[in-house]
């Protein structure tokens, strides 16, 4: 009887990922396990065909040989497939990685633990929130600051013990740190409860650290904040977060930044953006003022005729982008005109003439 085509088997095509081909093998594997099918012999099969399957397809040389020969590739092997799987047995014996993974524990009674508590651990990330300016996020900054982060205890150096005494293996789970139970063909383990998944028990706890073998200590370091950043970003900073426990690798720290308000200046997207006030006078006939910007004193030109909430803008003075070649923002001022509540008396006379010789109808009333 013909073999049904493997990539059929498992239900994907040839351009089929690597990860796409085991999920899909998990899948199979999962209908037709035998514990699903007890004393279904059909079902006992399409298990075999899937392993077989898979056996062939997530191994590059042997799924290159299938590509280009078919399963003439593999003529000369056993029991119908690759690895002549005869049992059920086999296929977890030769795959037990993948249902440990799938079904959180071991499988077919393999002997893979998972890393116990009492090693080797990297330190926590730690996340700080630090506070600027909007001037110091348009320049960008150097900035101090000062944090609380955890260590091994240096009076136990993290055994959690007292000095002259030692943790002793725990003799509910032989110091694997897991608990296993079988059902079927499957192992499944769970963390100790007693010792809490580190192997051990401490009987004689260390005084500094209560028995947990670790303490906190204050950190001082500099972070350096970019010109441009923003709200809410996190900058990481590699390596100064927790200490790692037992030789574990440091944790590292994210500094959250949050940016104050200012009096003068908002930010929209790369833009700086602020107002300037000019007078009735200066709108109609045009000047030059200086104003104070996070670069120092600049000159804008009011041209003439600017009306309300016209913008102004002095190009690529906002801020930077943080991204390659991301450009430059612009810094904006929108227009507010005054008018003035009072007039002085020659004032009034010089514009009712300009209204005159206009032919507008304004009140006669005076202001005064």
């Amino acid at each position: 009887m013909a073999k049904q085509d493997y990539y059929e088997v498992l239900g994907v095509t040839k351009s089929a990922s690597a990860d796409e081909i085991k999920k899909a093998y998990r899948k199979m594997a999962m209908l037709y396990h035998p514990d699903k099918n007890p004393d279904n012999k059909e079902a006992e099969e399409k298990f075999k065909v899937a392993a077989e399957a898979y056996e062939v397809l997530s191994d590059p040389q042997k799924k290159s040989k299938y590509d280009q020969y078919g399963h003439a590739a593999f003529s000369g092997g056993q029991g119908g497939g690759p690895s002549g799987f005869q049992d059920v047995s086999d296929i977890f014996d030769h795959f037990g990685d993948i249902f440990g993974d799938f079904f959180g524990g071991q499988a077919g009674g393999g002997s893979r633990r998972r890393p116990q508590k009492n090693g080797p651990k990297r330190g926590a990330d730690l996340r700080y929130f630090l506070d600027i300016t909007l001037k110091e996020s348009y320049t960008g900054i150097s900035k101090e600051i000062n944090f609380e982060a955890e260590r091994d205890c240096s009076t136990c150096d993290g055994s959690g013990a007292k000095k002259g005494s030692s943790p002793e293996t725990c003799s509910y789970c032989g110091g694997t740190g897991q608990l296993v139970q079988k059902q079927g063909f499957f192992s499944f383990a769970t963390t100790c409860h007693h010792c809490d998944g580190s192997g051990q028990m401490i009987k004689n706890k260390c005084g500094s650290c209560s028995g947990t073998g670790r303490e906190n200590f204050q950190r001082k370091i500099s972070v350096n904040v970019p010109a441009g950043i923003s709200d809410g970003t996190q900058l990481r900073v590699s390596g100064e977060g927790d200490k790692g426990h037992k030789g574990g690798g440091q944790g590292d720290l994210y500094a959250v930044i949050r940016v104050q308000e200012d009096q003068n200046f908002y930010r929209d997207g790369l833009d700086l953006i602020s107002q300037i006030e000019v007078s009735y006078l200066e709108a109609i006939l045009g000047t030059d003022k200086k104003i104070q910007t996070f670069d120092g004193e600049k000159t804008i030109t009011i041209p003439s005729g600017t009306s309300p909430s016209d913008v102004l803008r002095l190009k690529k003075k906002g801020f930077p982008s943080l991204r390659a070649g991301g450009g430059v923002g612009d810094l904006k001022f929108y227009v507010k005109v005054e008018i003035p509540k009072s007039l002085e008396a020659s004032e009034e006379k010089a514009l009712r003439e300009i209204a005159k010789t206009k032919g507008l109808d304004v009140k006669t009333k005076s202001w005064f």
